[in-house]
């Protein structure tokens, strides 16, 4: 069988080529639908607009992200993979110490019906920087 696409990150893998490849539409969703997560906008030349560019959240009061980074999630599914049904987008736990401030984690739940695909992805800080 080939491979749909090029395993992100990058790994060397003679099997197939140089690299590892992606072998099912399955994983293909969920590679695509981290990458637009976690592109900002601008880091597409030919397509600025690409990306939810999560990593310029961080360090926003949570009160204004939060409703901010739904909204970019949700229009860029719309705009970029229609045939995604987001399902629930939730955060971690709000927190007051001053260490977890700064912090962000996000779960979504999400459907690609013509795959019959049902998932989720969690991202967490360390994922985002």
């Amino acid at each position: 069988m080939n491979g749909i696409g090029p395993e992100l990150p990058l790994n060397r893998d003679h099997r197939f080529g140089l690299y590892s490849l992606v072998m099912s539409y399955k994983e293909e969703v969920k590679q695509n639908f981290k990458n637009l997560l976690l592109t900002s906008p601008g880091e597409r030349v030919m397509n600025p607009d690409f990306g939810v560019g999560l990593r310029r959240f961080l360090f926003d009061p949570r009160e204004h992200s939060i409703p901010a980074i739904r909204q970019r999630i949700n229009s860029q599914v719309r705009k970029y993979m229609p045939f995604i049904r987001i399902n629930k987008i939730s955060f971690g736990p709000q927190s007051t110490s001053s260490e977890e401030s700064h912090t962000l984690s996000i779960f979504i739940e999400y459907d690609a019906p013509s795959i019959n695909l049902s998932t989720s992805i969690t991202l967490q800080t360390e994922d985002i920087n």
